[in-house]
Formats: C-alpha cells, sequence, structure tokens
C-alpha cells in the first residue's frame, strides 16, 4: 500500500492531497496565515496522515528530485530565488521557505520536484538565459494533464501531445508535452499576462525601474491594467500560444488554475485559444478538489514511490532531471551566479 502526499505552495494557498495507492484519501487547505501562526500546522498534518512513504515537498522554482535530508542553504536559494537583500519581506509566495524547512524536518521522507528547466527533455538552446520553464508546481499540473490525456487518446504516454495553459492567482504558464515529454514553455515572468503579474518583461523598463524588487514581480497584471487590461491579457495568452504551437504543433489545450475558475478571465481565455485548437478544462482526480498542481504533485510522488504512476514519472524522464537553475545564464553579473 502505497501511501504518499502531493503540495502545492500556491500564491494564495499551500495544498496537499494525501494518495493511497494511487486514490485520493485525503486534502486539506492551509492559509498562510494559519501557517504564521502556528509553525507546527503543517507537520502535525502530515504525522496525522502517517504512515507515509513519500512527501513531494513544495519546490517552487525546482530541484533535480533532491530528498530532504540533502536539502542545503544553497538549494533552498534555488527553490526561492529571494535576494539576500529581500529576505525577511513579505514578498512573492508568502512563507515559502519556512514551508520548505518545516516539510525537510517533519521526519517523512520527503522529496523536492524539478522544474522545466532540470528536465532533459527541453532541449539546451530553449533553456539560453532562462530560469522559468515552468516553475515545479507547473510541472505537476502537466503532470496530471498528461495523466488524463493518456488515459483518453488511446495512444498512450507517446500517443500525448497537447499544452497545458495554467492561469494562476499571480502568474501565467504555457507548457507543452510532446509524446509524452515537457519539450517547451513559455512561463511567469517571461511568459503571458497573468493575474497580477505582466508576464514577460521589456528589459528597458527592467531598466528603467531598477533596482527591481521581486515584488514587481507580482505587479502589471490584468488587476494593474485599467480598462485595456483584457485585450491584452487576451492578446498576450495567443501570442504565447501560438509562437509555441508554431515550433512544436499541438491540437489540444488543457485549461487550468485558480484565475481560470473566475468567469471573466475564463472568456477571455476561450476567446483567445478558441483559434489555435480544442480546449478542455482540465478535470481533477476523482473525489480531489484542492488545486490541480497538489494533484498532479501526488501523482509524481506516487510514480516515484513505485506506485501505480510510475510510468507518468518515467515518460516525464524525471530520473535525468540535473542541474541549477543558473545553468543556463550567459549574461554577465558581477558576483552573481553565469
Amino acid at each position: 500500500m502505497v501511501r504518499v502526499v502531493g503540495t502545492d505552495p500556491g500564491t494564495s494557498s499551500l495544498d496537499l492531497l494525501l494518495l493511497v495507492d494511487g486514490n485520493v484519501a485525503s486534502q486539506e487547505r492551509l492559509a498562510p496565515e494559519t501557517l504564521q501562526r502556528d509553525p507546527a500546522a503543517l507537520p502535525a498534518l502530515l504525522q496525522r496522515w502517517s504512515p507515509i512513504d513519500l512527501v513531494a515537498g513544495p519546490s517552487g522554482y525546482g530541484l533535480p528530485l533532491i530528498r530532504g535530508d540533502a536539502l542545503t542553504a544553497q538549494h533552498l536559494e534555488e527553490m526561492s530565488l529571494v535576494r539576500p537583500d529581500q529576505r525577511g519581506v513579505d514578498t512573492g509566495v508568502l512563507g515559502f521557505r519556512s514551508w520548505v524547512r518545516a516539510v525537510a524536518a517533519s521526519g517523512f521522507p520527503v522529496v523536492f520536484l524539478p522544474g522545466g528547466v532540470h528536465l532533459p527533455t527541453i532541449p539546451a538552446h530553449r533553456k539560453l538565459n532562462t530560469i522559468d520553464l515552468g516553475t515545479a508546481d507547473k510541472v505537476a499540473v502537466a503532470a496530471l494533464a498528461l495523466h488524463f490525456e493518456a488515459s483518453r487518446s488511446g495512444g498512450g504516454w507517446g500517443g500525448s501531445t497537447f499544452a497545458v495553459v495554467e492561469l494562476g492567482s499571480a502568474f501565467s504558464a504555457v507548457l507543452v508535452v510532446e509524446r509524452g515529454r515537457l519539450v517547451d514553455a513559455a512561463a511567469g515572468t517571461r511568459g503571458p499576462i497573468g493575474a497580477r503579474s505582466g508576464g514577460c518583461w521589456d528589459g528597458e523598463v527592467a531598466y528603467w525601474l531598477s533596482p527591481l524588487t521581486k515584488d514587481h514581480l507580482f505587479r502589471g497584471g490584468l488587476r494593474d491594467l485599467g480598462p485595456d487590461g483584457p485585450a491584452a491579457f487576451r492578446e498576450s495568452l495567443a501570442k504565447h500560444v501560438a509562437g509555441l504551437q508554431a515550433v512544436t504543433p499541438f491540437e489540444r489545450i488543457y485549461l487550468s488554475g485558480a484565475a481560470a475558475d473566475r468567469p471573466e478571465i475564463a472568456a477571455l481565455a476561450r476567446a483567445a485559444l478558441a483559434p489555435l485548437g480544442t480546449l478542455i478544462p482540465l478535470d481533477s482526480l476523482p473525489g480531489a478538489w484542492v488545486k490541480h498542481a497538489a494533484q498532479g504533485s501526488a501523482l509524481l510522488a506516487d510514480g516515484l514511490a513505485g506506485g501505480r504512476h510510475a510510468e507518468l514519472v518515467a515518460s516525464l524522464e524525471f530520473a535525468g532531471a540535473t542541474g541549477t537553475v543558473w545553468d543556463g545564464l550567459r549574461l554577465s553579473q558581477p558576483g552573481g551566479p553565469v
């Protein structure tokens, strides 16, 4: 009996899902304020769900399958990407670093999942001067979509080619799966406009506003753009999806994310994506109501623990995950990792 937990450290909550032999057994949503008030709430929840064979921990920008007992301070920097001058400031995903520490110190077997930049299936030239090719939670959403696509298409893992549009509460992402492998992405601050984020940056704007802070990355999205925002959001999404489609053709597009649950944003997404393919709302696992990233994370944990979803992990080539988020950088930055 394989018992695993998936997590999603989102901007608005920490979602957790317990799978037992691949089936939903329990789930929980913890608000950042709850965890700030009671840091023991997270390990206490895991204890209630024990025994646990593996926890897919909150992974941020991702790590190449690093176990919790091997986590270092450097690994935490890679996952959170917060400059030393900004630590201790309420910015980004509130409480993320403390969530990671709590899970790693919980005494349960923990693994931190890769982001797109760590996967060998994305060619090296697509990683140049890039960090965000899908954070670990976006990769988990793609894994959930692959789980459903492979089951429905009849072509198995190798017959699964599609895109996932994930409209989170802050950022948007588009991930492309070709023949069961994640091969490309436009995500976060190099992707489409999001509900809170302005998406990809104009370098001259970044220069003019510098020194930038993490908080800048959570601004300029749909909620900040006024009357022109809906048109900008719709066109930004269409341009990114169409651009990825020109390189890797796909016809089916799965739609996911907290922002996609808002009717006005879902309508904008449908208008942008309908001319580009068949739009499919991403399903949930039977009985699951937590966010899709927590569901996908749990499937990956199950596969990594030798459960029924081992072929899903194999298709995504997680065993070949390697490197750091900085490996593709070719820009000169004094004192920085290049």
